[in-house]
């Protein structure tokens, strides 16, 4: 985890029930005697999250229509913090999130970690409305309707717009049947109550045709058309096997690029940067 992410420490429970009293059903003990909450539990996971984001980051307002991707809290935070040493300091920053989602967690974070102004955009009008209820107090983010299903950074940045970052966390998967295969592992593994994500998700949230591969290198092609209204492009790159794909396509390009490992805990994680001159 980056050196700046607050949740390096174990987490506080007694601290988030006293800003998140709605949080104390759902606490357990753990083995050890520890206070915990039962992460297999996509309820208890969910107002867990909103407790985290009112103690750690100010954010009391943030709610998430039924079934959607409940974004895990330090992993957002890390990509923040990663993307933050990227960029020139005490400098006024503005970022544009592809595929905010229902949660706009990037936008939020980014506003309150770094005191960024963002944009986010997505697709889906029912996430673009849960997104817009919570970031209507904070009048610098901004939420964009992505018009066209087939395009990412056309029509949202506009002509002498100019956005120091992009970030994304793309869908993964290459179909509805890898997904429910993969979220048929991780219910097995977790014991995950009436067969739910714990962490839940909608379908444009998940996958998408070609997965994540080609979701980058879409994003890549369109790159090139506003290499001079953005200062880093970056994604999230949660396949390792993708890599030599995704180098192969920036190299063609003479794109100056880094990859940025990122862990958390076990999981092994990573977000690709490039620049283009």
């Amino acid at each position: 985890m980056h050196p700046k992410n607050v949740h390096l420490r174990a987490y506080d429970f007694k601290s988030l029930i006293q800003t998140t009293p709605e949080l104390t059903p759902y606490i357990i003990q753990s083995p050890k005697g520890n206070l915990s909450i039962d992460f297999s539990d996509p309820q208890a996971v969910y107002v867990f999250n909103k407790a985290l984001l009112h103690s750690s980051y100010g954010i009391s307002h943030w709610e998430l229509p039924e079934g959607y991707l409940c974004p895990p809290i330090p992993g957002r935070a890390d990509y923040i913090h990663h993307l933050a040493d990227l960029l020139v300091p005490n400098k006024e920053i503005t970022g544009l999130d592809i595929g905010v989602g229902a949660s706009a967690i990037y936008p939020l974070l980014g506003q309150a970690m770094y005191n960024w102004k963002m944009v986010g955009c997505d697709s889906n009008p029912e996430a673009i409305a849960a997104a817009l209820k919570n970031t209507k107090d904070n009048n610098q983010i901004e939420i964009r309707l992505q018009p066209n299903n087939g395009q990412l950074l056309k029509d949202i940045i506009q002509e002498g717009e100019y956005f120091d970052f992009t970030m994304c966390n793309p869908p993964f998967y290459l179909s509805a049947e890898e997904a429910a295969k993969s979220a048929s592992i991780k219910q097995r593994k977790l014991k995950l109550k009436n067969k739910q994500r714990n962490f839940g998700g909608q379908a444009n949230e998940l996958w998408c045709n070609g997965g994540e591969a080609l979701f980058i290198k879409r994003l890549i092609k369109e790159s090139v058309l506003f290499k001079d209204q953005v200062g880093w492009f970056t994604c999230l790159l949660s396949q390792k096997q993708n890599i030599p794909k995704v180098l192969k396509q920036l190299n063609k390009l003479k794109a100056e690029h880094q990859i940025i490992p990122m862990e958390q805990g076990n999981k092994k994680s990573r977000f690709i940067a490039w620049k283009l001159d």
